[in-house]
């Protein structure tokens, strides 16, 4: 059954970590400027040889230690939740544009990048722009969809080398998880990104990782950026020494109030096996965009949650016309057994106008937990038979000794707390659950949570204030990013896949006194996933890596914004992977 919370009512204080606020500092360094119009190259050839690149083995770690031991096809139904249904109907008031594919990244550069699955979403919208982000590539649009300059690589951006340059062969820093967010008061746009070092000569790791933080220097996006880091390594210099370290910050996630940058991490070793829990950076936003070296930082680790450590805490952005500030807002999940749970938490970082001023009380984190709806571990998700090209010349011997693919599945990942956003008085947010629908077996669902949170003279209180579910009968939804404008309006976007759907972009409309009513199909799929990720033979799983995280946002009009990944037209792919990304637009 799901499990009540013991500690639901406690307040627990938090510690930063050992090293002090000076000594925090030393952690980050201006490390290079930038301007995004000269990284701008001309895309090249697909070339075959070192197609693919694997990230450490504590990323797949996460993925286990979360994901518990779940059958790849099912998970049992008993003690799920079991929704309504909900109907599927075209777009009502929305428009959009497909953002960055796998053959777009992949040719980046030059052609000298892998083959990367899955994409992971950045979004950003603001000053006219959209700028869109996945593994491992960067994009700046005009808000009508017109390009503003071509794709850029991750790498050429963040570090200034390339992923691989394919003609000696040469491999730059490994480059992972890309995020993005507009700050519409200060007009000035800010990506994350996560790195880790390697041997040039064989690309393999070495004990070295940083978070990147780029910062436009003015509210154009095709100019000038400063590049900033955060050393992460905690082993070796400057930083604490954490069991297992060397270590990296896996999926970086972004969210800031008036005063701060907000980063938060999973550590786990680069080497070794293991999971140290959450790591939370609070960077000073004026510093960041003022150029200051080093701007403040306060660090936190050792952020105990219920019976386990905390892990993806995700930080809140605010929608222009929201004012944010003095106590920034987190939220997570607490199913530390890969089964079903009915609690989420709620976090409060105080005092962060010290990011701004540099007197006063320190930031200080708390957190509270409270009952929820249940949500457990997904299932993979099945997808609509079609046209398989890649399985094809698997079958016919292209890659070595011929081998017979099948049909993959979709990994339908973890019920970690995905994108939150803070509408002034309530924490919005959802994550990937399993559902039971009304007919076949258990599929993936989404469950969604909006949050009054408090905080008092001496305790931190919140409380749910509307909740529920999107599912659809014989088919899956995955990946949620919610945005809700100052009005309270909002929207959900997410993929959709199944029986009768190919990955389709979609989402839901959803306001406080208004739960989704119909799923609505934003841009259709044109065929199944049919990526490298799905083929053992290839060495993959029988389930395909779909995007961890989605992206939302919403610009100076209250315009909701969403993108997430879809399988866009059968001619837009290279020969290892199909993947493409549709930004969505909708009018509240």
């Amino acid at each position: 059954m799901p499990r009540t919370a013991i500690a639901a009512s406690a307040l627990i204080a938090l510690g930063s970590l050992a090293l002090p606020a000076q000594a925090d500092a030393q952690r980050i360094r201006l490390e290079r400027t930038v301007v995004f119009s000269q990284v701008a190259t001309a895309p090249g050839t697909e070339t075959s040889g070192n197609e693919t690149r694997l990230g450490p083995e504590g990323d797949a770690d996460m993925k286990e230690l979360i994901r518990g031991s779940i059958s790849s096809a099912r998970v049992s139904s008993a003690h799920v939740p079991r929704p309504a249904d909900l109907g599927v109907a075209g777009p009502m008031g929305s428009s959009g544009f497909s953002g960055i594919s796998h053959r777009d990244q992949r040719l980046a550069d030059g052609g000298n990048q892998f083959s990367i699955e899955p994409p992971d979403q950045a979004l950003a919208v603001g000053n006219g722009f959209v700028l869109d982000g996945v593994n491992l590539a960067l994009r700046v649009r005009h808000a009508d969809g017109s390009a503003a300059l071509p794709v850029v690589s991750l790498n050429r951006f963040f570090v200034g080398d390339s992923a691989i340059v394919r003609s000696i062969p040469r491999f730059g820093r490994f480059v992972s998880d890309p995020k993005a967010y507009y700050d519409a008061v200060h007009q000035r746009w800010f990506a994350t990104a996560l790195t880790i070092a390697t041997n040039p000569n064989t690309g393999a790791l070495l004990p070295e990782s940083d978070i990147r933080i780029a910062v436009s220097q003015t509210a154009d996006p095709t100019g000038a950026w400063r590049i900033y880091t955060i050393d992460t390594t905690n082993g070796s210099g400057s930083t604490p020494r954490h069991p297992g370290c060397p270590c990296f910050g896996d999926q970086p996630l972004l969210g800031a109030d008036a005063h701060g940058l907000y980063i938060s991490t999973n550590e786990f070793p680069i080497f070794n096996s293991g999971f140290n829990g959450a790591q939370i950076y609070a960077v000073s936003l004026l510093d960041l965009i003022n150029g200051i070296d080093p701007p403040r930082l306060k660090a936190f680790d050792g952020l105990p949650l219920a019976e386990g450590p905390a892990y993806t805490v995700q930080p809140a952005i605010a929608p222009p016309g929201v004012a944010y500030g003095g106590t920034a807002w987190f939220m997570s999940a607490l199913d530390f057994t890969g089964t079903v749970d009915d609690r989420i938490a709620v976090w409060a970082l105080t005092n962060t106008g010290w990011l701004s001023t540099g007197t006063g009380p320190q930031p200080a984190l708390t957190s509270r937990v409270i009952q929820s709806q249940s949500y457990g571990q997904p299932p993979d998700a099945q997808q609509r038979p079609g046209p398989l090209p890649l399985a094809d010349l698997i079958a016919a011997g292209a890659f070595g000794k011929p081998a017979s693919e099948h049909l993959p599945l979709i990994a339908g990942n973890d019920d970690r707390m995905q994108q939150v956003m803070f509408d002034g008085t309530y924490l919005w947010s959802g994550l990937n659950t399993v559902v039971k629908p009304a007919n076949g077996p258990t599929r993936v669902g989404l469950a969604y949570f909006i949050v009054r949170p408090a905080l008092g003279t001496s305790r931190l209180s919140a409380s749910i204030a509307g909740q529920g579910y999107v599912s659809v009968n014989r088919n899956s939804v995955l990946f949620p990013a919610v945005a809700v404008n100052s009005e309270g309006l909002g929207a959900i976007g997410f993929t959709l896949m199944g029986e009768g759907f190919y990955p389709s972009a979609a989402y839901v409309r959803l306001s406080l006194s208004t739960p989704p009513d119909t799923v609505r199909i934003a841009a259709a799929g044109a065929g199944p996933e049919d990526g490298f990720t799905g083929y053992p033979s290839l060495g993959g799983s029988r389930a395909a890596r779909w995007g961890d995280y989605s992206a939302a946002a919403v610009d100076e009009a209250g315009t909701l914004w969403f993108a997430t990944e879809f399988i866009p037209s059968v001619t837009n792919r290279t020969v290892l992977a199909n993947w493409g990304t549709f930004i969505g637009r909708i009018t509240p």
